[in-house]
């Protein structure tokens, strides 16, 4: 007891961890990472903060269920290779969720050392974990189950695609993955910037994948090449539909259909997949603009404002709303500043506006206010009467939002959508409309966030195992979830 007490004191004690990171002004240059890595005393002296909650609310507010103390306590100890191997049997994509996932909103928001201080650093803690092992080539794959038989087809290989076919690799099924892209990671590749998650650590995890036993089928666009129906025809026992949420909405404003505006999707694949950047060794045009205009107030508009810095334009952001509605995370609203990104807060686009050839020569905008809050609390926002205004700038990038291809429910008719484009599932069992057929992510939820896609994933993937092996989905005498 002693013992415990002393340790819960250093812990309380100790600062949390700030991660190094590049200079401001330098990385607004480059497509480097920003934060650096940490060591592994660092990383020690980190784990030793976290309590071991006997019930931790860390663990319960994952999407994922990784159990927080257990690989922490591995780092405690100097153990990241065994801390690297318990988040493996727990996730796919560590070194993904380490980078990107909002940690503040889920299991730091959550750690109970953050109702009088500072939460453990868990994500960062993540981070090293599956860095450490990567650096060092250490990689130990999950044990496999013996082989079932079954054939499963994965449709997307981004991130709810990768978590349900590592899921159910692991469970001993033959898996093949069908991505329409020529790289596989989905969203990890073309949407995510270089700065905030390195190509060639999702480049590892897909290898990881192939480790597995999976097969990995690129430049396969289905409801193009085949369709879900012809791919139950061909042999496979069970579809997960992973496809995501690839189609950028527009403001449908006057001239948005000016050259010089792009969707935060084109704008972002050109130098995440397409390395515009490194013209002429990648065929790719570059975008040559002076000054651009990001649309928007969440992560992806964060990436893209902070893109259009690294290749030399002035960047600027518009959002309609005040800076405490802004969806993004804190921590890339604060860095997008940081590096020069100018927000245009309580600003809302009214009309693209044009020279004589068609291209995007300015901005009209109006300013807003902030209004009483709605049922949900949130404040609602109105136009400021004779506000408005004009930005000049020769390109805009609009991120305001995606939802999903509708390729495939057109081409499998049993396959039943919202009224928002999304696939219909049960909440349950995220089987759709097709039985052996299920779903999850982005596809399912609309546009989110990656770890809640492959929190979709994981649950779509048990129940695929339940449908494979002629278990019931649900508990007949359990009250129904609809």
């Amino acid at each position: 007891m002693a013992e415990e007490k002393v340790r819960k004191t250093r812990a309380s004690g100790l600062p949390r961890l700030v991660m190094p990171e590049q200079n401001p002004v330098r990385r607004a240059t480059n497509f480097e990472e920003v934060p650096y890595g940490i060591s592994l005393e660092v990383a020690m002296d980190e784990a030793s903060r976290c309590l071991r909650c006997p019930k931790p609310r860390c663990m319960a507010a994952c999407p994922v269920n990784i159990n927080i103390p257990q690989f922490i306590a591995e780092i405690a100890e100097g153990n990241p290779q065994a801390a690297a191997e318990k988040l493996k049997t727990q996730t796919a994509l560590p070194a993904v969720c380490g980078r990107v996932c909002p940690q503040e909103l889920q299991c730091e928001g959550s750690c109970v050392l953050g109702l009088r201080g500072q939460p453990v650093a868990i994500g960062t803690l993540e981070r090293f974990a599956a860095d450490y092992v990567r650096q060092n080539k250490l990689d130990k794959l999950p044990e496999k189950a013996a082989p079932t038989g079954k054939k499963v087809a994965v449709i997307g290989c981004g991130p709810a695609g990768i978590t349900a076919a590592a899921d159910l690799a692991i469970a001993g099924h033959e898996v093949e993955v069908f991505e329409a892209l020529h790289l596989p990671g989905g969203v990890l590749m073309y949407g995510i910037p270089q700065f905030r998650l390195p190509k060639e650590i999702v480049a590892h995890e897909v290898e990881q994948l192939k480790k597995l036993g999976v097969k990995i089928h690129l430049n396969y666009l289905i409801g193009k090449l085949e369709s879900v129906d012809q791919l139950m025809k061909e042999g496979f026992d069970a579809i997960f539909i992973g496809s995501g949420a690839g189609l950028p909405m527009f403001l449908g404003i006057p001239g948005e259909n000016s050259v010089g505006v792009f969707s935060a999707n084109e704008f972002l694949t050109r130098f995440n997949l397409m390395k515009a950047y490194d013209f002429p060794n990648h065929a790719t045009t570059p975008i040559h603009a002076k000054h651009i205009i990001t649309v928007g107030g969440g992560n992806v508009a964060m990436d893209s404002s902070r893109t259009a810095l690294r290749i030399g334009a002035k960047s600027t952001l518009v959002y309609r709303r005040a800076r405490e509605q802004m969806p993004a995370r804190k921590e890339e609203v604060h860095h997008a500043e940081q590096e020069g990104v100018d927000l245009q807060l309580l600003t809302n686009p009214k009309r693209v506006i044009a020279d004589e050839n068609g291209k995007v020569i300015a901005l009209e905008c109006v300013r807003m206010e902030l209004g009483e809050p709605d049922e949900s609390g949130r404040r609602s926002v109105t136009e400021i009467s004779g506000s408005e205004f004009q930005i000049p700038c020769d390109a805009i990038v609009v991120s305001i939002g995606n939802r999903p291809n509708p390729l495939i429910p057109m081409t499998c008719k049993s396959l039943a959508t919202t009224r928002k484009g999304t696939l219909e599932v049960d909440p349950e069992t995220l089987q759709t409309s097709m039985a052996g057929v299920f779903a999850g992510g982005d596809v399912v939820s609309g546009a989110a966030t990656v770890i809640s896609a492959m929190g979709q994933a994981k649950k779509a993937a048990a129940n695929i195992n339940k449908y494979l092996r002629g278990e019931p989905l649900k508990d007949e005498a359990a009250p129904s979830a609809l």
